[in-house]
């Protein structure tokens, strides 16, 4: 039972990381216009 549980909750939190990845496209800062943050 305590298995189960602990299985479920691990399986959550990986469905969890992989929308959040994938699925839940963040706004990203492009200020990369002085030059100093590495992008080029």
């Amino acid at each position: 039972m305590i298995q189960e549980i602990i299985a479920f909750v691990i399986l959550f939190i990986a469905i969890g990381f992989l929308v959040k990845k994938f699925l839940w496209k963040s706004k990203k800062k492009k200020n990369c216009g002085d030059g100093n943050c590495g992008c080029s």
